[in-house]
């Protein structure tokens, strides 16, 4: 299996362009997680992402990397905002998964224009993140985000700061909202002039989890549970070779990721797409108005 790998922005890694969304550890035993960890690296990932808050996922991490650490592309994520709060979470992390320094350190959903703001004032997470890096203990500042607004909000945070990487959703549903697509356009462009890695979530979300559902859930949305469809969602995303692909918590879904992005298929046509929206009840994750601050 070879999977497709890229520059990931000005940061000198060429990184596979599926990398892995090590959420997908938060609640695994720690055996359950060294298995999922060596089908991932097995599968030629060189990049992992993380965050502070996604349960015991860093800890989970922590006895492959004690070992391995030179192999990967290490990132994690603060949500906060308040400069002293983000080195106390960042300095956490680096103790929770046992390394001296991480590639690339996140601001995890900036997209509230109050949390904006108190993020890039003075004190706030950028300076304190900045002076991180300044002492070696990152080497790459982030932003990442959820929801409708969250590309027009990067637009306006790289016009701030000089950001490594921004991460958004990116599927189906979600581009065929103009307005949302427009937003998406002028990101990528700018991203692409000044060499910011364009990292997406999302690709294979079915929906929302209907009401009233009561079965198991490895990940906050329903995702898409049909293979040809997962494999065609995979693929129209990595068909834009500007784009990364963030794997979904629910790891049983990285085998069927790992074939898609490995394939030779290429990407589907916009006919084929748009049936798997109908046959399979795809809808928008986020509309605006909910969901927007997980």
């Amino acid at each position: 299996m070879t999977l497709p790998q890229a520059h990931f922005g000005s940061t000198g890694h060429v990184s596979s362009r599926v990398i892995f969304g090590a959420a997908a550890l938060g609640g695994m035993s720690q055996d359950r997680a060294d298995a999922t960890i060596q089908q991932v690296v097995q599968a030629g990932v060189n990049h992992f992402d993380t965050a502070a808050r996604y349960g015991d996922s860093e800890l989970r991490l922590a006895p492959w990397l004690a070992l391995h650490r030179s192999e990967v592309f290490l990132a994690t994520k603060t949500g906060e905002r308040a400069g002293d709060a983000a080195r106390a979470e960042l300095e956490l992390s680096l103790v929770r998964l046992g390394v001296d320094q991480i590639d690339l350190i996140q601001l995890h959903n900036l997209v509230e224009q109050d949390d904006w703001e108190q993020a890039h004032r003075a004190g706030g997470v950028v300076q304190a993140m900045a002076q991180a890096r300044d002492e070696g203990l990152v080497r790459f500042i982030g932003v990442t985000g959820h929801g409708t607004r969250i590309p027009a909000m990067h637009l306006k945070s790289l016009a701030e700061f000089d950001y490594a990487s921004v991460l958004f959703p990116h599927n189906t549903t979600m581009m065929a909202n103009a307005d949302y697509r427009s937003d998406v356009e002028q990101l990528l462009a700018l991203c692409a002039e000044r060499q910011v890695a364009a990292q997406t979530i999302k690709a294979i979300a079915r929906g929302r989890w209907p009401e009233g559902f009561d079965g198991k859930r490895f990940s906050w949305y329903e995702p898409l549970e049909d293979i040809d469809a997962i494999g065609r969602a995979v693929r129209a995303v990595l068909a834009d070779p500007q784009l990364f692909l963030n794997t979904t918590s629910d790891a049983r879904k990285l085998s069927t990721i790992f074939d898609a992005a490995a394939s030779d298929l290429g990407a589907p046509t916009e006919e084929e797409l748009l049936a798997d929206v109908h046959a399979f009840g795809i809808t928008p994750l986020f509309d605006g108005r909910e969901l927007e601050r997980i």
